[in-house]
């Protein structure tokens, strides 16, 4: 942890047991001793920027996690410490939260994934008592329904694909596909164990031709891609009269790159490329299926207010993403976890924004929690989910007790265009290129600079500084040099070039190729 100075987020993040120092307020806060309050019930009131706006949850201390919209537009979102179900209404800007008469008094559950089935009912995972949970609105009833538990079993991410719902294991090593169907508390299951022993079984997606793509890691090792026909698998196992049958024929195997040590998002756009997710660094990543080649991406780096360093403990801060999604347009969007925003990558511009969300929590960073301006804007807000609806991404605050959503159709303050997409480099030369910085604003904006590359072999510097003025209604063009300067494998690298402010961060991926 001395990489980020945070505390990563992976599935069954609990707090320590609450102990006897509770003060009862007759709220969710009860489930926490007093001294973890500020810490998982949030640090303040809802706020606001240009382009995020937050709305506070009417019940203290909720813990909001997995959200979702329906066919309305109406935002989702489920309480893992109070086991409710909450609906934001977008015109009225309300809550209404359904109490669950079947919850246990004082429970708490991690609420990873979420969907909404056309029929209306919202459909969510349960971590804690190994459950998958249907809502149904018109009655306000909840339905639980057990999971397929071993040993170790985690039911996390739930995404509705045609009449089946895909459900990760995290730490039971599969997938698992429900027909929704069933009558009464009955439920039909079909596991899938996953072909790498003792790994977890992380994100998943599903490709133009019904393909089921997920990923296999074991912590700080790495892993491997899975793809699994699941047509050919079910029209295999309905014609053998058989529950199940091996897997070999119906699974195919890619080894993840290095660097790709902790995939937990996937998803795919038009082109057929595979996007994941990569939470213990700031990077994600493009597979092409056809060639079987991976390209790495980076994000910009964490702004100090995020990860604070009191202590200076934090060397090299980190980004985090952690899900990523494809809106209509073939956009990308993933959480930056510990950059503490949502970030939205045109894959065919090769441009990326990233969001900054304001609210902050100081005891998840390397913060002062006393009453100085660290405390004030300093730390994360565990964005562990979000949810895409047009032009809007709502999002889940899991220890600010909010929920927000993020305006794509608002202008950005400054533009940033690349006089060249790519450049050719070897080991004796220095390849100079230029970027200009477009202002769109009627106010001088500050900003630092970004600059990123994916592999530390390759230097970028700007004779310009870290931070510039960009002046009302103007452009500047400023100057960077690219060069190799340590041993680096030929092949395809990206390097990031933008700016970024307090609230928005714009840039533009270079291609370098090393022949």
């Amino acid at each position: 942890m001395v990489t980020s100075g945070v505390v990563i987020a992976f599935p069954g993040i609990e707090p320590e047991g609450t102990g006897p120092n509770v003060t009862m307020t007759g709220t969710p806060s009860d489930n926490y001793p007093d001294a973890q309050r500020a810490q998982f019930c949030g640090s303040g009131l809802a706020k606001s920027t240009e382009f995020v706006t937050e709305y506070q949850l009417p019940t203290d201390c909720t813990n909001p996690l997995a959200i979702s919209t329906d066919f309305d537009g109406n935002v989702w979102v489920a309480q893992t410490n109070t086991g409710k179900l909450a609906k934001f209404d977008v015109n009225s800007e309300q809550f209404t939260e359904y109490d669950n008469p079947m919850w246990p008094p004082g429970a708490r559950s991690m609420m990873w994934g979420m969907d909404i089935a056309p029929d209306d009912s919202v459909w969510y995972t349960d971590e804690q008592f190994d459950s998958v949970w249907k809502f149904t609105p018109s009655e306000s009833k909840y339905q639980r329904f057990e999971f397929p538990a071993e040993e170790d079993t985690l039911p996390q991410k739930l995404s509705i694909s045609g009449s089946k719902i895909i459900i990760n294991d995290f730490t039971g090593n599969k997938l698992a596909f429900l027909d929704p169907s069933g009558v009464n508390q009955q439920i039909n299951y079909l596991t899938i164990p996953s072909p790498i022993d003792e790994s977890v079984t992380a994100g998943f997606a599903v490709d133009a031709k019904n393909n089921v793509w997920f990923t296999n890691w074991i912590f700080q090792q790495g892993g491997a891609l899975v793809k699994f026909d699941q047509e050919g698998y079910f029209d295999a196992v309905n014609s053998s009269g058989e529950d199940s049958l091996p897997l070999l024929d119906h699974v195919e195997v890619f080894q993840l790159p290095m660097e790709l040590l902790t995939p937990n998002g996937a998803t795919f756009t038009d082109d057929g490329l595979l996007w994941l997710a990569d939470t213990t660094s700031s990077s994600f990543f493009s597979f092409n299926p056809d060639t079987q080649e991976f390209t790495q991406y980076i994000s910009a780096k964490p702004l100090p207010s995020t990860y604070g360093n009191q202590t200076g403990i934090v060397k090299s801060p980190i980004s985090r993403p952690y899900w990523i999604e494809t809106t209509d347009d073939g956009l990308l969007v993933f959480n930056a976890q510990t950059s503490n925003n949502i970030s939205v990558m045109n894959p065919n511009t090769q441009t990326l924004v990233e969001y900054q969300v304001p609210s902050k929590n100081p005891y998840w960073s390397d913060c002062n929690p006393g009453t100085g301006l660290m405390a004030r804007d300093c730390g994360i807000a565990q964005v562990f989910d979000f949810a895409i609806s047009g032009d809007k991404i709502w999002f889940s605050e899991w220890v600010e007790n909010n929920i927000g959503v993020v305006d794509t159709s608002i202008p950005l303050p400054f533009d940033v265009k690349l006089n060249q997409k790519s450049i050719i480099l070897d080991k004796d030369n220095v390849e100079n290129i230029q970027f200009t910085v477009s202002s769109n604003s009627e106010e001088m904006v500050g900003a630092t600079l970004i600059l990123e590359s994916t592999n530390n072999s390759i230097s970028v510097n700007s004779n310009n500084g870290e931070s510039i003025t960009i002046m009302p209604n103007s452009s500047e063009t400023f100057d960077v040099s690219v060069s190799i300067v340590d041993l680096i494998e030929p092949g395809t690298y990206k390097i990031l070039i933008g700016a970024q402010t307090s609230e928005v961060a714009s840039s533009e991926f270079l291609t370098v190729t090393i022949e």
